[in-house]
């Protein structure tokens, strides 16, 4: 079951391509879109990165951040990360322990692949709670980016 709106979302310390531990606590008092995608240098999962990449300034002027999860390792994701050229986190769910938490997970993906983290965005306000909840079964979907900033716009 997926976390919900309403729902306290669940902690989570995670590395990110920089190779630093990052937290959820580390963003109280601020609002966060929180994306998980399934993997790295995929068709999809770069075309919904790229569109947060070249809409930053929008999330940002909502008061809000911006991290991306997947099970990729760390240093896929900072290849990802550097030859794309993102400007917002890459964390790394290597384990899938975050992905599972927040119900975002695929216990088979295609190819015979096991554990994948679904495509999934969640909006958390500055006090811990999810605002925003959408977990989308077909990997090929990209997130309701309008829904998500309307979220947004109306915690501020």
């Amino acid at each position: 079951m997926s976390i919900q709106k309403g729902q306290q979302a669940p902690d989570f310390s995670l590395f990110n391509s920089e190779k630093n531990k990052v937290a959820l606590t580390d963003y109280k008092g601020k609002n966060l879109v929180i994306l998980f995608f399934p993997l790295a240098f995929t068709g999809v999962c770069t075309t919904e990165l790229c569109t947060v990449r070249d809409n930053l300034t929008t999330y940002t002027s909502l008061n809000a951040e911006i991290v991306g999860i997947s099970v990729d390792s760390l240093f896929t994701l900072g290849k990802f990360k550097e030859e794309q050229q993102y400007n917002f986190p890459l964390l790394s769910d290597f384990n899938k322990t975050t992905a599972q938490a927040y119900g975002a997970f695929y216990d088979e993906f295609v190819l015979d692949m096991k554990g994948v983290a679904k495509r999934a965005s969640f909006v958390v306000d500055k006090d811990g709670t999810v605002q925003y909840a959408e977990v989308l079964e077909s990997a090929g979907d990209l997130p309701n980016f309008e829904a998500i900033k309307e979220v947004l716009a109306g915690l501020n």
